[in-house]
């Protein structure tokens, strides 16, 4: 494995930091975020990190910047970049005065620690392999057309492994934005089912309209029989993704806690407008 140079790997620090920022910054303003890190138990903060680990090795597997690496290289990676968003949490929430040593418990600063860390880290992988030059592009371009190359019985299975990744990604990043706030359950509790309905189908339309009709240079490779069905599986299976995402969003922050199952599933369809943006947009953005 070749080497990489230390000024190489200063500069995908340094866009790790900025993506890290750039993605997570609205999660280090949100007051409910806080509190949730007041009051998330044991079990749920290893939950959150175990899923985060997760998407970071699937990113740096399937979709990061060197989609050829090898398994040893992305597991360090994503623990690089796991250690870099707990230093960029713990760096931000001290400036911002929101940690205060000798005034809260450990277990107060660790949750809060760990919750932001967990999307500052997924911003600092997506910063790693989205910011950079124009020479690492060609390079990921050749790894990408090499490996295809020598694995094309994969590469149907691996673009919609990439596809979940992807959109579980951008899912995250936007939808946890929203996901603490209060607003989530004010709008599912006063929507009528026909405004839950609209939801639903304004998600599916952003998804198709995002993906499909805005220069997404993976349509041309469709032929018009099967352009139709391409459209309708992936618009699907990234809607079902990003309804996921806010599931698992809204029960880690306690947003299903005393409420019926009809305003749990209203939630994650309100939350599934925003999440299910994030995993379209996601996919040109991140990609």
């Amino acid at each position: 494995m070749k080497k990489r140079p230390v000024r190489k790997s200063l500069q995908e620090y340094a866009r790790g930091i900025a993506g890290g920022l750039l993605f997570s910054f609205p999660l280090l303003f949100t007051m409910e975020v806080w509190w949730a890190g007041f009051i998330a138990t044991p079990f749920q903060l290893l939950i959150m990190v175990v899923v985060t680990y997760l998407l970071l090795l699937g990113y740096n597997r399937y979709a990061g910047m060197r989609p050829g690496a090898s398994w040893r290289s992305v597991f360090i990676d994503s623990v690089e970049e796991m250690g870099l968003g707990i230093i960029l949490s713990f760096a931000v929430l001290y400036v911002l005065n929101r940690i205060q040593f000798g005034e809260m418990s450990a277990d107060e600063i660790m949750g809060k620690i760990i919750i932001e860390a967990m999307a500052v880290s997924i911003g600092v992988s997506i910063g790693t392999a989205q910011l950079g030059s124009p020479e690492d592009e060609r390079e990921e371009e050749d790894e990408v057309q090499t490996e295809a190359k020598e694995a094309g019985w994969r590469t149907g299975l691996r673009s919609k492994v990439s596809l979940v990744v992807l959109a579980l990604c951008g899912s995250v990043i936007v939808g946890g934005n929203v996901a603490p706030t209060e607003e989530v359950v004010l709008l599912a509790v006063g929507a009528a089912p026909f405004h839950i309905l609209l939801m639903a189908l304004l998600s599916l339309a952003l998804s198709v309209v995002v993906v499909y009709f805005s220069d997404f240079h993976g349509t041309g490779r469709h032929q018009n029989g099967d352009l139709f069905f391409a459209i309708t599986v992936d618009t699907c299976l990234s809607y079902l993704t990003a309804l996921a995402a806010s599931a698992f969003l809204l029960w880690f922050f306690g947003r299903f806690e005393g409420v019926s199952f009809e305003i749990a599933i209203a939630q994650c369809i309100v939350l599934g407008v925003l999440a299910s943006l994030g995993a379209s947009a996601g996919r040109l953005l991140i990609k």
